[in-house]
């Protein structure tokens, strides 16, 4: 059985753009990813913890209308 690890900040952000964000893009505090009009902070960690990556994931769930299940975050390289 599968379960939630840390993971990678630039594992994260390839894993986005697969998911069809644009970016990253330098703000003012951190760099965002793009979706349409919205926009997601990326946090400068070098890795995510589980709990902080189910939060981002939230995040990106509400963003793209659906929910991002633990086998298709896997599936994602």
């Amino acid at each position: 059985m599968n379960r939630w690890t840390p993971c990678k900040r630039r594992d994260f952000i390839k894993k986005l753009r697969q998911l069809g964000f644009d970016g990253p893009f330098s703000g003012t505090r951190h760099q965002y990813m793009v979706y349409n009009e919205y926009r997601l902070a990326i946090p400068s960690n070098e890795e995510y913890s589980v709990p902080q990556l189910r939060i981002m994931l939230r995040e990106v769930s509400k963003i793209l209308g659906r929910e991002i299940t633990l086998k298709e975050w896997i599936s994602l390289k």
